[in-house]
């Protein structure tokens, strides 16, 4: 693919701003989706046309695809399904309204934004991109709601990708480790509100825990993490390939983790994780 029009969900912030920026440069027309005004008006440019759109609200896909068919010509090059949220906290006091929300956003939104565009798709062979995550393969501890959400979008992405072969259109899997994204800190902002209302027990039995892998994501956050315009780069080898991956892990840490897990017994990652969040 060289060109055309492409949908990107989630491009306000972080992964899906920059893969906004990314494919618009490679040549490429971004119907960026948004939630907020604001962000349409920041984000507006020559290639770059916001699209409001709440993966989570079936009137908002509805008037979204409207609007996409009609810049689009009825002909769709690519979707990137980047919308997202992480949702942290002990699955021993996580209120069950969260992973209903966890769930809806990183995985059913996306679900339902793919079939509304899949007529726009198949009009063009075209390339639906899904960002998931190494976490989508292995699950860290606290990380629970979001690494559900993301194992099962690599489950739907797997389904997709066999369902859609003779048609023609591929379907991709992004799995990147640690980015400087705000999704970090919205994370830990979250999870400070649960644990509030949480008992007082839980503070004895997962406090430790906790503060582990809260300083874990903000050394992603501040340090170790790379940049969004990585996994935007990735995005674009996915829907320029001639014959693309069917998945593309990104950064050293995500193959890293993905090697050991693949090697390793389960009882031996156990220990590995529970050693890098005592230390």
């Amino acid at each position: 693919m060289s060109g055309g029009s492409v949908v990107v969900t989630g491009a306000s912030t972080g992964i899906g701003e920059a893969t906004a920026t990314h494919l618009a440069g490679l040549g490429f027309d971004i119907l960026a989706g948004v939630r907020k005004d604001e962000d349409a008006e920041r984000l507006r440019t020559e290639r770059i046309q916001p699209v409001k759109l709440d993966v989570t609200d079936e009137a908002s896909i509805a008037s979204a695809r409207e609007e996409i068919e009609q810049a689009c010509g009825g002909r769709l090059a690519g979707l990137v399904n980047n919308a997202g949220i992480a949702v942290a906290a002990p699955l021993e006091y996580l209120p069950i309204d969260r992973l209903r929300e966890q769930l809806e956003v990183n995985l059913i939104g996306q679900v339902a934004v793919t079939q509304a565009l899949l007529p726009l798709l198949r009009a063009s062979k075209g390339r639906i991109v899904n960002v998931s995550s190494i976490g989508g393969r292995i699950a860290l501890p606290l990380a629970g709601p979001y690494a559900a959400s993301k194992f099962a979008l690599e489950a739907v992405s797997d389904s997709l990708r066999r369902e859609l072969r003779h048609l023609g259109v591929e379907v991709v899997v992004i799995e990147p480790g640690g980015i400087k994204t705000p999704i970090w800190k919205k994370g830990n902002a979250a999870a400070d509100e649960m644990l509030e209302d949480a008992p007082e027990e839980a503070e004895r039995l997962y406090g430790g825990l906790v503060d582990a892998v809260r300083s874990e994501t903000q050394k992603i956050e501040t340090e170790r993490g790379l940049p969004p315009s990585a996994v935007a780069e990735v995005i674009g080898t996915a829907m320029t390939a001639g014959k693309p991956k069917t998945r593309y892990l990104v950064g050293r840490d995500a193959k890293l983790r993905a090697a050991l897990a693949k090697r390793l017994p389960d009882r031996v990652m156990d220990g590995l994780i529970g050693r890098a969040l005592s230390g």
